[in-house]
């Protein structure tokens, strides 16, 4: 039997780690088994323990993945929008989408590796790089208010209760009253949970 070149384990690593960074994201950390990933790329479990030690190694390598993809992302903002004011208002419009509701597996890694990261030890590989992503996507939503914290718990949580909700009207309106909060001037206003439908009335035209 031939030996896979150095290039192709790169490659295969490359693959591994990127199916995760979906998969883990769409599924969870403990909805897909080693097997099933690398059956995805169609390769062996065998393979996958030659390329990392444990599936602890996979997952801090993909949340770090992820994150990249996520930093890659904000940096297309700023560069689209000009000032960074206003691509935090364009990011927070798409945060805040049903687009980026619906698909969690090419979605933010805060909301997508938070529900395993609260089960990680919290002196392992992993938590800590969860919390340098966390960390640096603060960052880049900070203002001169704040340091971005603030918003970044606010987004994640409205994207997590949103799918949580997926398929009701709930889920809609949770969008949609988070980004009246995030975006209003002077912050919540009574009433944010109804739809602007519902603010209407039945008789408005």
């Amino acid at each position: 039997m031939s030996r896979v070149s150095q290039a192709q384990a790169l490659e295969n690593r490359r693959r591994a780690v990127d199916a995760a960074s979906q998969l883990f994201r769409e599924r969870g950390v403990n909805g897909i088994s080693v097997a099933d990933l690398m059956k995805s790329i169609g390769l062996t479990t065998g393979g996958f323990y030659k390329q990392f030690p444990s599936k602890e190694a996979l997952v801090a390598e993909a949340a770090q993945a992820a994150f990249g993809d996520l930093d890659l992302l904000l940096a297309s903002f700023d560069t689209a929008q000009g000032d960074h004011a206003t691509a935090r208002g364009a990011f927070v419009d798409f945060y805040l989408s049903a687009e980026h509701r619906d698909q969690p597996g090419t979605g933010c890694p805060t909301a997508g590796f938070a529900g395993d990261m609260a089960r990680e030890s919290t002196a392992g590989e992993v938590r800590e790089t969860y919390a340098a992503g966390v960390r640096e996507f603060a960052a880049w939503m900070s203002t001169d208010a704040d340091d971005g914290l603030p918003a970044v718990a606010t987004l994640v949580g409205a994207i997590l209760l949103a799918r949580a909700t997926a398929g009701t009207e709930l889920s809609e309106k949770i969008l949609e009253s988070t980004h009246e909060a995030l975006t209003a001037p002077h912050g919540p206003r009574p009433g944010m949970l109804e739809t602007e439908a519902e603010r209407r009335g039945p008789d408005a035209t």
